[in-house]
């Protein structure tokens, strides 16, 4: 395949590492860690084992497409540790509450724009003189959007947590990760990452 020369202001923008020669919008955001906070019982014997059920946190509609998204994410990792998942509403030894919280943070922008001189060369033979392009390259700050899951595992019989864990990441709200389908899968994977993990500990996840 043929490439087309670029411009001057466009090679300038390469050699800064702010486009790449594979064309001027292939720039992907990258995802940062989970941030997981776990506290749990002493006597941690109970967990991990045994029939239990995923079901809403109070105020959360069960009904929802992101609930029940993440509670499927959820319901996986309870399975892989060893539990027996159980349908919503059944008398299982332990219950897992889920809730999801999402917000927008929209950065407000600082600073004066940034530019890059490129000299065009304008000037009398041998001058060396040139004429800069000012391309701008600040720009709106891009919005994030903040994702948390929070679950607690319950013991039905006296309704005594067991369990009860936190993951939460920000990503840019263009990012394919700030999708529910996305975003649940990995918010869940780290939460129980190591599980039950330290009491009162927080750890990042990449």
């Amino acid at each position: 395949m043929k490439r087309l020369p670029l411009s001057p202001a466009a090679l300038a923008l390469v050699s800064l590492g702010l486009l790449s020669l594979g064309g001027l919008s292939a720039c992907v955001a990258p995802v940062g860690p989970v941030e997981v906070t776990r506290f749990h019982v002493a006597d941690t014997a109970p967990l991990g084992r045994g029939a239990i059920t995923v079901e809403p946190a109070a105020q959360v509609d069960g009904t929802s497409l992101e609930y029940r998204t993440y509670a499927a994410a959820v319901a996986r990792q309870l399975v892989l540790l060893g539990y027996a998942e159980q349908p919503a509403g059944t008398a299982s030894p332990q219950i897992a509450l889920v809730r999801v919280e999402r917000s927008t943070i929209a950065p407000q922008p600082t600073g004066g724009p940034v530019s890059v001189g490129v000299g065009g060369g304008t000037g009398s033979f041998g001058s060396g003189l040139g004429v800069g392009i000012g391309v701008n390259l600040s720009g709106p700050p891009p919005e994030q959007t903040a994702t948390e899951l929070s679950v607690t595992i319950r013991d039905r019989a006296s309704g005594s947590a067991l369990w009860e864990g936190r993951a939460r990441f920000v990503v840019r709200s263009d990012s394919p990760m700030a999708q529910t389908s996305l975003g649940a899968a990995k918010l869940a994977e780290a939460l129980f990452k190591g599980f039950p993990g330290v009491s009162g500990q927080t750890i990042e996840v990449r």
